[in-house]
């Protein structure tokens, strides 16, 4: 239920990401004991994902210089995994964790780094709804290379949202006899049911809350 890095500068960070977030996604299976038709298991939990160049943050001694020998700190996100309550009331509640490892290239003395990230609901591929950011501390010990913390963040989408209205849930699941003109045709490829679908599509991305020079450097390396 993970996905990794590509995008661009942080006010765009998670727009268009939905196309690089797998799992969590509804697929079709086709029916052929009974009928023809497709059986779209799908509740209202957001994939989970991290958005393309996001998963990764390198720090720098000096500001300016991007070689090698001036790195400091170099972090990844991962591990990301998500629990979603969609059981009760208005609201869907989803929690995403993760962890962050990182590496230090100077190991004198103990250190502590905090690490900026983001949680952000995305809805129907493109629609940023909500956005949270917040703080991740790692911790080195005296002669401690590498150190590791886990984090989380919460999302919270609105249930009538991220349902399917029931007549495009009947058009989905329907079943078709085998003679049927329609038996054939891919429901998805109504653009109707196509545009219900995406709407009650959510999505939650998980990364480093980099700023435009941290993103480029993350493109170009």
């Amino acid at each position: 239920m993970t996905a990794r890095n590509r995008l661009f500068p942080a006010a765009v960070i998670v727009a268009g990401a939905a196309m690089l977030v797998a799992g969590c996604k509804t697929k079709g299976e086709l029916v052929v004991d009974e009928g023809v038709g497709v059986t779209a298991v799908r509740g209202a939990c957001p994939a989970v994902g991290v958005p393309d160049y996001t998963g990764d943050i390198t720090l720098f001694r000096t500001p300016g210089s991007t070689a090698a020998t001036n790195v400091d700190v170099v972090a990844s996100l991962t591990k990301v995994r998500a629990q979603c309550n969609d059981q009760a009331g208005d609201k869907v509640t989803a929690t995403a964790s993760f962890e962050v490892q990182a590496r230090r290239t100077d190991t004198r003395g103990a250190r502590s780094v905090a690490l900026p990230y983001f949680v952000t609901v995305l809805r129907g591929g493109t629609a940023v709804v909500a956005k949270r950011t917040g703080m991740v501390t790692v911790t080195f010990a005296d002669g401690q290379e590498r150190a590791s913390v886990t984090g989380q963040g919460n999302a919270f989408i609105d249930r009538a949202e991220a349902t399917l209205p029931e007549d495009v849930r009947e058009r989905i699941t329907r079943k078709r006899k085998a003679g049927d003109a329609d038996a054939a045709i891919d429901p998805l490829s109504d653009p109707q049911v196509r545009a219900a679908v995406n709407r009650a599509n959510f999505e939650v991305l998980v990364g480093f809350q980099l700023d435009d020079k941290q993103l480029a450097f993350n493109v170009t390396r």
